[in-house]
């Protein structure tokens, strides 16, 4: 076709011209302060969320301007960056010219903390802090610290059993950067990587790896419990380059054991990292940290580094290996990023949204590529497996349970905590043998075994195992075995009401049985008598036809309510 100049053109009558090219120009200054911000980062399209971190830490907020010159600098179009810097609580956009806060302060009012004066505290903070412009006070959902209730995040500062006394003298000592954790600065160890010696010398061999992990038992731990050496035998059978991703993004309500983890021991999981990376072949890791945890990424950012003068020694001393080159990634509050293919989109530079399946991650993962996805806590069990034999984890446990788990307790127990106790064990026997009793004046009502999508149990259940496939039964499960122990001063109502909110703002809006679904689903919960059969045939829909984990599991409050307490809901 040929070419037409029509830079002389004329308008038709009655339109309106616009000389120029379409949308938001680009002013130099925003480029400047986009290359500034920004120095150090590849302009890699899957970089845009590493990019708008960058902005939204100089200036508390992505400033439309800013947000033009990033997508030019990326070579993406502005609806691009813009549907991405508005999908993710942590960003906020907001006009060239506005006044921005330097500090905001988020307030856990998830279900642990509300039950610890969370509410409470978000309101009387707003009251103290209402005539202070430099800070912003926000509500937020569980940030990992449910042990420590109430807790908030004060900036980049975990707060654990914050108050608003806490909080005014952190502002007012600019405590706001990430606090150092037990395993910060922690010296090197002779025990350190031993495993992974192992098989860089020849000791081990991957087979005889795969063969312990398959011995042991082990399952995925991020709440899905699927075998693990099944995961690492289907992507090790792909072509290459096959890719590895660690899913640090435990948004699920009352979940922290990662956290724990990571705070206290993190080179079990780094080690375990490498493990797998030898065993399945991959050429490159990505860990997904969740945004709420800037002491963990500070720590992360410590061990890598050492890490890697690790592996330059290593290389020298074993000419052969071949390590894979990892990345730390931030993830910007999310919850459906928990889920292994959101957690890719997000990888990729997009929205979380997750995928449809088939094909699995396995095979078909980050770029296109097969994808060995993991959870923290499973990787980090790899070096005990090897060092004590894969039969030594799987004679753990009760009941003919197998292995050992980690649960994050939290409500109305004397001390909630992290416990790593036996595959098996009852919630009678977590809260006698490990959370030394229910708190004073509280009895055993109610209990959520697996966090807000795990559904919940009465006390007369409390003698059921607390482990993968014992409690499907009961139309609820495990999951991340996030353990919120409700008493007779909690309403289970209240507490369901409260779970489809937080579904409903965290549902990414991909599939409409879900994003109807949990908007209807929690309207209809605040009726003085619920429509049990309304409510029945709407869970059945979201079960049936939400595209993730998410919509399927958000019925499991309201499903739980009408089994299990109906006289709260009923005449």
């Amino acid at each position: 076709m040929p070419q037409t100049d029509d830079s002389h053109a004329v308008a038709p009558p009655g339109a309106r011209w616009r000389p120029g090219l379409k949308g938001r120009q680009v002013e130099p200054q925003a480029r400047a302060r986009v290359a500034e911000l920004c120095a150090g980062l590849e302009p890699r399209a899957d970089l845009l969320i590493e990019h708008l971190h960058r902005l939204q830490d100089a200036d508390g907020g992505l400033r439309q301007g800013l947000l033009a010159a990033l997508a030019e600098r990326l070579r993406l179009s502005q609806a691009e960056v813009h549907e991405v810097a508005t999908f993710y609580h942590h960003f906020e956009v907001v006009d060239d010219a506005a006044a921005l806060p330097a500090t905001t302060v988020r307030v856990c009012t998830s279900l642990s903390c509300a039950m610890a004066g969370g509410e409470s505290l978000l309101a009387d903070l707003r009251q103290r802090l209402a005539g202070d412009p430099s800070v912003r006070v926000v509500e937020a959902p569980c940030i990992g610290q449910c042990h420590r209730a109430p807790a908030a995040c004060v900036g980049q500062r975990q707060l654990p059993q914050a108050s608003v006394e806490s909080v005014s003298a952190a502002l007012a000592q600019g405590d706001t950067g990430p606090r150092a954790l037990p395993a910060s600065g922690a010296p090197a160890s002779a025990q350190d990587y031993a495993q992974l010696r192992r098989l860089l010398a020849g000791d081990l061999t991957p087979d005889a790896v795969l063969a312990e992990l398959k011995a042991s038992g082990l399952r995925g731990l991020g709440g899905a419990g699927f075998p693990a050496w099944r995961k690492w035998d289907t992507v090790r059978a792909q072509p290459g380059p096959r890719y590895l991703v660690v899913n640090i993004d435990e948004g699920e309500v009352g979940t922290f054991k990662d956290w724990q983890l990571l705070a206290t021991q993190p080179r079990p999981a780094l080690e375990g990292l490498l493990i797998a990376a030898w065993v399945v072949g991959a050429d490159k890791a990505w860990i997904y940290l969740r945004d709420e945890y800037h002491d963990c990424r500070a720590l992360l950012q410590d061990e890598l580094a050492a890490l890697r003068l690790r592996i330059q020694g290593w290389q020298a001393e074993f000419p052969q290996a071949v390590f894979p080159e990892i990345e730390l990634r931030r993830g910007a509050g999310a919850y459906v990023c928990g889920e292994e293919s959101a957690l890719i989109e997000s990888l990729e530079g997009r929205r979380g949204l997750p995928r449809l399946k088939p094909p699995i991650v396995a095979l078909q993962g980050l770029f296109g590529r097969p994808t060995l996805a993991h959870n923290v806590e499973t990787l980090s069990w790899l070096p005990a497996i090897l060092e004590q034999g894969g039969v030594w984890l799987a004679g753990q446990g009760r009941r003919g349970r197998s292995g050992l788990r980690r649960f994050s307790v939290s409500g109305r127990v004397k001390n909630p905590g992290c416990y790593l106790a036996p595959a098996g064990i009852t919630l009678r026997e977590l809260i006698d043998e490990y959370a030394g009793g229910m708190a004073d004046g509280h009895q055993l009502q109610a209990y959520l075994p697996g966090g807000a999508s795990g559904g919940i149990l009465p006390a007369t259940l409390a003698e059921l195992p607390l482990d993968f496939d014992t409690l499907a039964g009961q139309g609820a499960f495990v999951g991340s075995m996030a353990v919120v122990v409700l008493s007779q001063q909690d309403s289970v109502r209240e507490v369901a009401s409260g779970l489809m909110r937080f579904f409903e703002h965290e549902s990414c809006g991909q599939c409409t049985p879900c994003r109807a679904g949990t908007a209807q689903a929690r309207a209809l919960m605040q009726a003085p008598v619920w429509d049990a059969e309304r409510l029945a045939e709407l869970s059945q829909v979201m079960r049936d036809a939400s595209i993730c984990g998410l919509g399927q599991a958000a019925p499991n409050p309201f499903d739980s309510v009408l089994r299990f307490f109906p006289r709260e809901v009923q005449p």
